[in-house]
């Protein structure tokens, strides 16, 4: 195993304790619901420093549409665990190769009422980055690799309002406004890895009602097709 940066150590550390409870105030159902997994790759670039990779959901899924998100995806019969999920579905997402990306930890399983999935976000570094792209524009219509120190910045972070009263965590980096399950996830990996910094929960900016998806499980308060690198 390729052995990942110095500046993880402490989200590792953390994540040896981490519950479910840590990223979401719902109970994860102890049966029903689709198995499924998200891919959370952090990697490092020269000038940057260290990033994670986020795609953009085309405008017309039926599910979460426009809606930034981590690659991943439900589990097929023949992966082996959720890691092989993660793994599998950013190769069809965005055509990252496997074997460039070093697995770290499976975090607690969390539940999505929405679409009544069962998200097992998969922590992974980077270790030989590559071009991505989407390989289906009809499902993925842009990819990015966000510094965390563009996550990080106050005047990037927000909560949003959704139409339905839930409020959440969200960043507006890059032309990209993450927020729901995605914003949930990240905002406490942020925490838990000592690299967030004070920024105003005042500052709440209402979501619009298009390709809106009903309340996200985590973090609850209440067509570029080009190579990224």
């Amino acid at each position: 195993m390729t052995r990942p940066p110095g500046w993880l150590d402490p989200l590792l550390d953390r994540l040896g304790t981490a519950r479910a409870e840590d990223f979401t105030r719902l109970t994860t159902p102890e049966s029903g619901g689709r198995e499924s997994a998200v891919l959370v790759l952090l990697g490092e670039e020269p000038g940057t420093g260290p990033d994670v990779l986020v795609l953009q959901r085309a405008a017309t899924l039926r599910n979460h549409a426009g809606q930034p998100a981590f690659p991943g995806g439900a589990a097929d019969p023949e992966d082996a665990d959720a890691s092989a999920t993660a793994l599998r579905e950013a190769n069809e997402e965005v055509d990252l190769d496997p074997a460039s990306v070093t697995v770290l930890a499976e975090l607690p399983k969390l539940w999505i009422p929405v679409s009544d999935f069962l998200v097992t976000p998969v922590l992974a570094w980077w270790h030989d980055p590559h071009p991505v792209h989407p390989r289906e524009p009809a499902e993925v219509a842009h990819v990015a690799r966000l510094p965390i120190a563009e996550l990080v910045d106050p005047e990037n972070r927000m909560r949003v309002r959704h139409p339905s009263g839930w409020i959440g965590p969200a960043f507006s980096v890059r032309g990209m406004l993450v927020w729901g399950f995605t914003a949930g996830v990240l905002n406490t990996l942020l925490e838990m890895g000592g690299w967030a910094r004070p920024w105003p929960r005042s500052r709440v900016v209402e979501l619009p009602p298009t390709g809106a998806a009903p309340a996200p499980s985590a973090g609850t308060d209440a067509v570029d097709e080009s190579p990224v690198r």
